[in-house]
């Protein structure tokens, strides 16, 4: 029986690495890339209160992710993957990541690091560390 592998991409060098990642170590198994929008990112000024500014930045970002979702796919059916989903979700990404795993028969999630330490971490936080902390699923982190 076919294992779900989550890998969360957010259009970095990390989440491309952790994409390949996935599809050699699983690649028997359905591949499911995921891309989280976060509302946050829209900001907050006045024209982001305009419904039509909300839509089309929504929208964009929709669009990059099919972008990123169409590269990351054509990488893992190089290396011979048979299945891979695509989804998008909005929300805050380390709750959309660890609800999507958890309300989706995810087996397995692996997702990149940006390798921060020090202060940078403290002051940015960690979507890999929070999601490491809150999974109910075994969770591999590729730098």
């Amino acid at each position: 029986m076919s294992r779900r592998i989550l890998v969360p991409v957010d259009g970095s060098d990390q989440a491309r690495t952790a994409t390949e990642f996935a599809a050699e170590t699983f690649p028997d198994d359905a591949i499911v890339l995921l891309h989280v929008i976060n509302p946050a990112e829209a900001g907050y000024s006045a024209q982001a209160s305009v419904p039509s500014f909300s839509e089309e930045w929504y929208e964009q970002r929709q669009t990059e992710a099919r972008e990123r979702f169409d590269e990351l796919e054509a990488v893992v059916r190089e290396v011979g993957v048979e299945t891979v989903e695509t989804v998008i979700e909005v929300g805050r990404p380390t709750t959309a990541i660890v609800d999507y795993a958890d309300d989706n028969d995810i087996d397995q999630l692996v997702m990149g690091s940006h390798g921060r330490s020090g202060m940078s971490r403290i002051l940015l936080g960690s979507v890999a560390e929070t999601v490491v902390r809150r999974a109910n699923v075994p969770v591999t982190v590729v730098r």
